[in-house]
């Protein structure tokens, strides 16, 4: 399945998760496993969060990116258009390369 993340981009040019597991670095072009990282004043929902477009009227664009990606193992969870939409929760995610949105 195709879709779409948004990512910090640090200086350096490499990228990060938004909220949960922001120290990772995030490879291009490799497939990675979901980690459970409990976070307090989140729901705990396991896997790589995604949209079905480039869309999240919720989250700031400033220093950030979206990205393509290729989703493995997913599930689809119903949000509001202003949270983006649909949301897909993968457990296994490539990221395939920066878009212009």
């Amino acid at each position: 399945m195709i879709a779409y993340k948004l990512f910090r981009k640090r200086k350096d040019g490499s990228l990060g998760s938004l909220l949960i597991g922001r120290t990772d670095v995030i490879p291009i072009r490799k497939w990675l496993k979901a980690k459970n990282i409990p976070t307090k004043g989140f729901s705990v929902r396991s896997g790589w969060h995604a949209c079905m477009y480039p869309k999240a009227p919720h989250l700031s664009k400033s220093g950030r990116v979206w990205c393509r990606v290729k989703l493995h193992q997913f599930q689809e969870y119903p949000r509001p258009f202003s949270q983006g939409g649909m949301w897909l929760i993968a457990q296994r995610m490539k990221v395939l390369g920066e878009i212009d949105a």
